[in-house]
């Protein structure tokens, strides 16, 4: 495990918003019961983090519609390790930033790779019974947003992201934050250098891009569209939208859409 002791620093992100195109290609809705979010940290400069990303890659997901969803896996390549000889493609300043925010939820002063957090919260193995039962438990509880997500190609080969949600709760609405995710799955590096010299790495659901934090509207909604490249059409991706509590870090709801080839 690689441990970093952090300071917080703030960072923006710029969005294009473009107007509805004409016909949706594939959707999804979320259900009534809370579908955990599973993020990963993890670094392609880090000796320790391929376990972990192999682990992510093996779980058995059923994305065929919504009310199959159990969980919504994404990974985050943190920028931290870069400095010590290879520089991961793959990461960002942004995710590294997300991840010390949630070590804050927690009141820890440092982050690490591999680390995994499921629903807001540290979760310490990468182990299928453990994520199992806390799939189970999560069964039991009541989703505390309603999402969309919907794709549109345009003519011209782009592809436009729909993405919708409303808070179940109202007293949720002050704190609730949306956040869209664009991941991308059958990712491959050769490791030059740095601890993993020499390894070939092999990635699923690596973020590659992310957009939020975005509140909900005084009418207790958000509507939100993305311009996607065609360069992103038959790609093995996928996006997500997940409502999170910026109080606390609890993850309301969470609904993945894997594009449609």
């Amino acid at each position: 495990m690689h441990i970093m002791t952090f300071t917080a620093f703030t960072c923006s992100l710029v969005l294009s918003v473009f107007q509805p195109a004409m016909a949706a290609e594939c959707s999804a809705k979320s259900g009534a019961q809370i579908v955990q979010l599973l993020e990963l940290y993890t670094s392609e400069g880090c000796s320790s983090c391929p376990p972990a990303d192999k682990w992510l890659s093996g779980l058995k997901l059923d994305t065929s519609n919504a009310d199959s969803q159990k969980v919504v896996p994404l990974a985050f390549h943190v920028d931290y390790w870069d400095y010590i000889g290879w520089k991961d493609r793959f990461a960002k300043a942004d995710f590294s930033e997300r991840q010390r925010k949630t070590a804050a939820f927690a009141g820890a002063g440092f982050v690490y790779t591999p680390q995994f957090v499921l629903n807001g919260r540290d979760f310490r193995s990468a182990n299928d019974s453990r994520l199992n039962q806390a799939i189970n438990n999560s069964q039991k509880q009541t989703a505390r947003a309603n999402l969309s997500l919907n794709t549109v190609t345009q003519a011209n080969g782009e592809t436009t992201l729909q993405a919708t949600a409303t808070a179940v709760n109202p007293a949720d609405i002050k704190n609730a934050q949306v956040f869209i995710a664009i991941y991308e799955n059958k990712l491959v590096s050769l490791i030059k250098a740095g601890e993993n010299n020499g390894r070939e790495l092999k990635h699923d659901y690596v973020v590659r891009a992310f957009f939020g934090a975005y509140p909900f509207s005084d009418k207790n909604a958000f509507a939100k569209n993305f311009n996607l490249k065609p360069e992103w059409k038959g790609k093995p991706a996928g996006a997500v939208i997940f409502v999170q509590d910026a109080k606390n870090g609890d993850i309301l709801q969470s609904l993945q859409l894997p594009f449609c080839s």
